[in-house]
């Protein structure tokens, strides 16, 4: 992964930090199976730089910004390069303080502590990934001020008070408009380094389909990169809603081409078919066939195998 951050242009004296913080933290080796391993690489070297400096400096990270920004990808990206275990939190109505901290249950004839994922990242140096924050109850994220301010503490009731492990960080995702999603209280962001995940750049979209897809034609690449676009912009410009902005609809889109479905019903699945609107699934079609044409074949966007 250092390599793919050489490349991304990131300081020299950034990626000789990150080797001595690897050093210094080694990861536990029953974890070492949670340490994620690079399958896509988010591109974009400002958000990389600020992210690592932020990391370096012992401080948490809200990722902000709207659909298909790569926040997720991003956060995975920062503890295969740090080397650290990942465990993920994704907040629904039901997400409790007991469910991330942890709760008595009952093993072996007796009451014990069933650690949950923020308490087992504490104790090991993991990454914490609190998707979708602001989708949290409040009482669920109060349990973790201590954890994320200076103090860098948690409070067990009836169990143990622990300090954080000097290498443990916490990545926070965020939308914006979801449904059920709301805004962060002032306490909660104070606790973060927020970064504005900007939309991809078009030149980011097709490395990202050509790593995604090998055997595809760069023209092929290209114009799908340019159709997300037209679909993003449509999107800004409130003429489509945003469930067809779906980059992970559009890889996966393109595998189905690859494994030789029609074109078009490839994208209809990843893309179309996203919004449940007749009308708006009219739009998104139109959008598809100004830039790809109904005659095109597989062989028109992937090479032959040699």
């Amino acid at each position: 992964m250092l390599e793919k951050l050489r490349e991304l242009g990131i300081r020299d004296d950034l990626i000789d930090e990150i080797k001595k913080f690897r050093e210094s933290y080694p990861a536990e080796k029953s974890y070492e199976a949670r340490i994620p391993k690079l399958e896509q690489f988010y591109y974009g070297k400002d958000v990389w730089e600020q992210a690592i400096t932020a990391i370096l400096c012992g401080q948490n990270l809200l990722l902000v910004g709207h659909k298909a920004t790569g926040k997720n990808l991003f956060a995975e990206n920062l503890a295969g390069v740090f080397m650290r275990p990942r465990w993920d939190v994704s907040f629904h109505v039901n997400m409790d303080a007991a469910s991330l901290i942890g709760m008595d249950t009952f093993r072996g004839g007796e009451v014990t502590f069933r650690p949950g994922p923020v308490y087992t990242a504490a104790k090991t140096g993991g990454f914490t990934v609190l998707d979708e924050i602001n989708m949290a109850k409040s009482e669920a994220m109060a349990v973790l001020h201590a954890t994320l301010d200076f103090r860098r503490t948690i409070d067990v009731p009836g169990y143990e008070r622990i300090e954080l492990h000097p290498a443990t960080r916490f990545i926070a995702t965020m939308n914006y408009g979801y449904s059920g999603t709301k805004e962060l209280n002032e306490a909660l962001v104070s606790r973060f380094a927020v970064i504005q995940m900007p939309m991809i750049a078009k030149e980011s979209l097709i490395k990202l389909i050509r790593k995604n897809s090998p055997a595809i034609r760069e023209d092929a690449a290209e114009e799908l990169a340019a159709l997300f676009l037209d679909l993003q912009k449509k999107c800004e410009n409130a003429e489509i809603s945003s469930k067809a902005l779906d980059l992970r609809g559009l890889l996966g889109a393109i595998d189905l081409m690859e494994k030789g479905l029609d074109i078009h019903t490839a994208l209809d699945m990843g893309i179309a078919n996203k919004s449940f609107d007749p009308y708006e699934q009219t739009l998104i079609r139109d959008t598809i066939q100004a830039r790809i044409s109904r005659k095109i074949q597989r062989k028109d966007v992937f090479r032959k195998k040699s």
